[in-house]
């Protein structure tokens, strides 16, 4: 079987694609290597996001414009206020000739200008221009003229146009992508210095002071790295539609969202109980989850898709947390696939030690393996599957082979759409919400104290929850307690040690032990901690979740090819700031979905995110997906229309729907109009489909009475909108 791990050695350690070599379609070429100069670049998801998609755009109009049933996209179109004049191209003597000739200089084009003040330019300027003479095109030719019909004219102006295009779409990228508002409200917490900083407001983000590296090896030119894009959820979408869109206001100013989750559990510093205590479960879970970080502990995992994978549906409420995730054990309920649908066969059992699954997990995941980001990282996935001998380049895997310039050339224009309305969407919600990360509200938690007993001390409603062996005071005479029992009534964590702990990151390792919870690190590199911007949502539960969607309905299978996609970890050199995995371990899975949900998994083992941040995530993900994907359909079966004005109001209530009637309501404000129902599960299969008339009185009834309890989404389209809303089911 072809693995991910010979995938990614292909297409990460290899130089580029040489010339003349044409393995590949000229679109993957340049995938590849956009791909090699985001991994140079400054690790900014939400500008590489924006970059993939803008790349994919400009391929896929330059393909199309040579296409009679496709829509181009921004040729000849206004999107979002911005137009694109476009005459067409006359019939060509060669087509396939053409249309890389056009692909081959709108990338080139766009990728010099993106990446004209990246640190890695002196690395990546030589490869593009490399590409382009391997592939016999002259890199100096500029001119925009395509009436002549010169495919290289028209891949220029493709490239004009997105740049133009960009310019606009209110990412800052004039201004470097600088913020022009956002002001963190409390001050910044040095890592290295014991304490919380001074956390003013235990519900927002705060700043970190270090001397950053970030995960492609770059020095962040201050020690104190400003919040990450918190105004990004006003930058330009694909797929995301008014209908999506909310604004948040905070500090005098709007903070725009789509697909709002709303409020994530706060804490309440003076009184105990509600939605506070789920805070408190939530942040404590990471830190207990990060003692496991230690492959010595004794604990094997079989972590083959015979155990691991399959999980059940979402949790439709802040408390269901509690059982979903494993608070002592790790991990969730997931049960395993009984066989490789593929082969009829049981999957071979994995067995492995916990901490080394764990500590591999959060490395793979946190950035891809050679940090091309979340958005990147899954597109080494589409092409490792794209490389696969068993899979077949078939739309939806139905109808005919595509050929391989079709196939990337659509599959990265779906991607990219929808890895960039993640960003628009996540990054709006992370600035509207402003919320905690995990090291800032352990250590504020512990230096309030403990929330357990009144009578104990160091009691305080805003502290941090005792947990015997894993969140205990400090007493007298323990190791901890300091030479003048200085430290005595403080919160110790029984949780990763930290850095101080590997004296040498070729031969040692944390592992998990007593430390103060006033020094609680996360499972991460020691120049990095945490990224510089809110937690919640998780960017990379709602990446991950979003481009596993959609790889299932760009393929048909919700199953990798052959059943199965790996990645393997060499013992003792995979690991980054530590030494590990102790022994040889793949990683495994079975479906798109299963790889999505051990991504979101391994930013709780890191300390980056707790349960809060990924289930809102997972969900908004799906959501994305299926509105991303339908839309680019439209555009390449050629009927993509201009949508009328959006629906002011279309809503499905109650929530939850309960009782044995269980009956949903649609409500909208276009009486008279023919609508089509859709109810899916959070597994993405269609339960239930309607075409109903609103009536006059605007209401009609849908029945969920066969449905189990669970979340589904409930789509509501009709002619040239789509309006969409989660509604849990509770028997």
């Amino acid at each position: 079987m072809a693995t991910l791990s010979l995938f990614l050695a292909l297409c990460l350690e290899a130089p580029p694609l040489a010339a003349g070599v044409a393995t590949h379609s000229v679109a993957r070429q340049w995938c590849e290597t956009l791909l090699d100069a985001i991994r140079t670049d400054f690790a900014r998801p939400t500008v590489h996001a924006r970059n993939l998609w803008h790349v994919s755009m400009a391929m896929y109009d330059a393909w199309a414009a040579y296409d009679p049933v496709a829509e181009t996209y921004l040729l000849g179109k206004t999107q979002n206020g911005f137009t694109t004049p476009f005459y067409g191209m006359p019939a060509p003597a060669d087509l396939q000739a053409a249309r890389e000739e056009a692909i081959s200089f709108a990338a080139f084009r766009l990728l010099r200008h993106r990446f004209a003040h990246s640190p890695g330019r002196s690395k990546v300027y030589p490869e593009f221009e490399s590409l382009m003479t391997g592939l016999g095109y002259d890199p100096d030719f500029t001119s925009t003229d395509y009436a002549g019909g010169s495919a290289a004219a028209l891949g220029n102006y493709i490239a004009g146009n997105v740049i133009a295009y960009a310019h606009r779409d209110n990412a800052n990228e004039q201004d470097a992508y600088r913020n022009r508002y956002y002001q963190p409200v409390n001050p910044p917490l040095a890592p290295t210095v014991p304490g919380d900083g001074g956390i003013v407001d235990l519900n927002r983000w705060q700043p970190l002071t270090l001397n950053f590296i970030d995960q492609s090896g770059n020095p962040i030119p201050t020690t104190t790295p400003p919040f990450l894009s918190p105004e990004w959820g006003q930058v330009h979408p694909f797929a995301l539609g008014p209908g999506d869109l909310a604004i948040r206001e905070h500090g005098g100013h709007g903070y725009w969202m789509y697909h709002d989750p709303g409020d994530p559990p706060y804490l309440d510093t003076l009184s105990v109980g509600g939605l506070s205590e789920e805070y408190k479960w939530g942040h404590s879970l990471v830190s207990i989850w990060q003692s496991q970080l230690d492959p010595t502990d004794g604990v094997m995992w079989d972590i083959s898709p015979g155990s691991i994978g399959n999980n059940p549906p979402l949790p439709t409420s802040v408390p269901a947390y509690r059982q979903f995730y494993d608070l002592f054990g790790g991990g969730d309920q997931s049960q395993g696939h009984a066989v490789n649908p593929r082969t009829g066969q049981p999957y071979a059992p994995q067995i492995v030690p916990r901490g080394d699954y764990a500590r591999v997990l959060a490395e793979f995941w946190a950035d891809g393996p050679q940090s091309e980001t979340p958005p990147g990282h899954w597109f080494t996935i589409l092409n490792y599957v794209n490389d696969h001998p068993q899979f077949e380049h078939r739309f939806k895997g139905q109808g005919p082979v595509l050929d391989p310039l079709e196939w990337d050339v659509k599959s990265y224009f779906l991607l990219g759409g929808t890895m960039h309305d993640v960003a628009v969407a996540v990054w709006g919600i992370k600035g509207a919400y402003d919320y905690v990360r995990p090291i800032s509200a352990i250590r504020g938690m512990c230096a309030r104290g403990q929330s357990t007993d009144p009578q104990d001390m160091g009691y305080d409603p805003g502290g941090i929850p005792l947990v015997p062996g894993y969140v205990e005071l400090v007493l007298p005479g323990d190791p901890l307690a300091g030479p003048a029992s200085e430290h005595v009534g403080k919160i110790k964590l029984y949780t990763y040690r930290g850095p101080y702990y590997i004296p040498d990151p070729e031969v040692d390792f944390a592992g998990a032990g007593w430390v103060r919870g006033e020094e609680f690190w996360t499972y991460q590199r020691p120049t990095f901690i945490t990224p510089p911007f809110a937690g919640y949502v998780s960017g990379h539960s709602t990446f991950s979740r979003a481009a596993a969607e959609l790889m299932t309905m760009l393929t048909g299978d919700e199953f990798f090819p052959g059943g199965m996609g790996e990645f393997e970890a060499p013992a003792h050199e995979f690991l980054v700031f530590e030494d590990g995995p102790s022994i040889d371990l793949t990683l495994q899975w079975a479906t798109y979905r299963d790889a999505s949900d051990q991504t979101s998994l391994s930013r709780i083992w890191g300390g980056i995110h707790p349960p809060q941040d990924d289930i809102p995530g997972r969900i908004i993900g799906m959501e994305i997906a299926y509105d991303s994907f339908a839309l680019a359909e439209a555009y390449f079966n050629g009927q993509f229309r201009e949508p009328p004005p959006p629906v002011a109001f279309a809503r499905a209530y109650p929530n939850p729907v309960t009782g044995s009637a269980a009956l949903c309501t649609i409500e909208l404000d276009r009486p008279g109009q023919d609508i089509t129902v859709r109810i899916y599960n959070v597994q993405g299969r269609l339960e239930r489909e309607e075409r109903r008339s609103v009536g006059a009185e605007r209401f009609l009834g849908v029945s969920m009475a066969s449905l189990e309890s669970g979340l589904y989404f409930v789509l509501i389209e009709g002619s040239g909108w789509r309006k969409s809303s989660r509604v849990a089911v509770v028997r």
